[in-house]
């Protein structure tokens, strides 16, 4: 998949695409869905694929206060949506000036200019531009005027008994309450973050519970405080079964101002500092709770690898 940045690259003449536009943030199966959209609409019109997406999400410049903590990075996201087998990302670097954009002036320098559009396709709740204020409806009017084809998806559901559709807002819900199935079941893969292993207070080396700490940025979401089993990928790709704990920490720490990420990487020995993993959420094993001494911690956190393994489907 080739990058292309907002208001410096455009595709040569005669390279024409279909094309989507959004956040993405999550690649979940409604973006997934998408995408596929896309590359059909492509094939049938004989022009490459392309997505429009954002380097962070626009709330964090228009709604600060509230705005969402995020599913993937913007390295993630494009991964994921190269995995889609998309032939051109364009990146919009999203600041004040862009988001004071006019959406019929927007659609032309980054649809009409920049990437020669045939069709773009979007969800039925579409809106772009300052303030929102372009909707499904004006894209196909700017459609009629500049020569592209619109196509409005309806919003789909990971369930026939789904209430509301999938959305990185739903998924984000269920991470909050530690529903780290029901995430992976919107997203179509295991909820994933990524960090520098770093060193810790090796509490967990003292007791024979060696753990990769792992310092997760406050942008990103993250699961509820509990413990999980998952999956910890090396820079060698490499796949390791493991128990997550994310939490304060109760037993050792009674007032820790924020929550930590540690990993066990079970039947592994190996230095990983220094290295940028990624850990996999495949299952809650159980709340954080404190504990009344080291020997009761002890006993849990066996049991709690002998749970992870059943989850993950590990022989001892």
């Amino acid at each position: 998949m080739e990058l292309l940045h907002d208001r410096q690259d455009r595709l040569p003449d005669g390279v024409a695409v279909a094309s989507t536009i959004g956040v993405f943030d999550g690649v979940h199966l409604g973006h997934q869905e998408i995408f596929r959209t896309v590359r059909e609409t492509a094939d049938r019109l004989g022009v490459a694929s392309a997505v429009v997406t954002f380097d962070g999400h626009p709330a964090h410049v228009v709604r600060p206060e509230s705005a969402p903590r995020l599913l993937t990075t913007l390295d993630q996201k494009l991964e994921l949506i190269a995995a889609e087998g998309i032939d051109y990302a364009y990146v919009i670097s999203f600041d004040e000036q862009r988001a004071q954009t006019d959406a019929e002036v927007f659609v032309e320098e980054a649809f009409v200019d920049a990437l020669h559009a045939k069709a773009i396709v979007v969800g039925e709740d579409f809106h772009f531009g300052a303030g929102r204020a372009g909707n499904v409806e004006g894209l196909m009017r700017l459609g009629e005027r500049w020569g592209f084809e619109v196509h409005a998806l309806e919003l789909i559901r990971h369930s026939d008994d789904a209430r509301e559709p999938v959305s990185s807002t739903k998924i984000r819900r269920a991470l909050a309450g530690g529903d780290v199935a029901r995430a992976a079941e919107m997203l179509g893969r295991s909820y994933e973050v990524r960090g520098i292993v770093q060193v810790g207070d090796q509490r967990g080396r003292q007791i024979g519970f060696p753990t990769a700490n792992i310092p997760v940025p406050k942008i990103m979401a993250w699961p509820a405080d509990a413990v999980y089993a998952g999956w910890c990928t090396l820079p060698d790709g490499s796949r390791n079964p493991c128990a997550i704990n994310i939490g304060r920490r109760p037993t050792f720490y009674e007032h820790a101002q924020q929550s930590l990420l540690e990993a066990h990487l079970i039947d592994f020995a190996g230095d990983l500092y220094g290295q940028e993993v990624s850990v996999a959420f495949s299952g809650f094993l159980r709340s954080e709770r404190k504990f009344d001494g080291i020997d009761q911690l002890i006993e849990q956190l066996k049991s709690d690898i002998d749970d992870a393994r059943g989850v993950l489907g590990v022989d001892r």
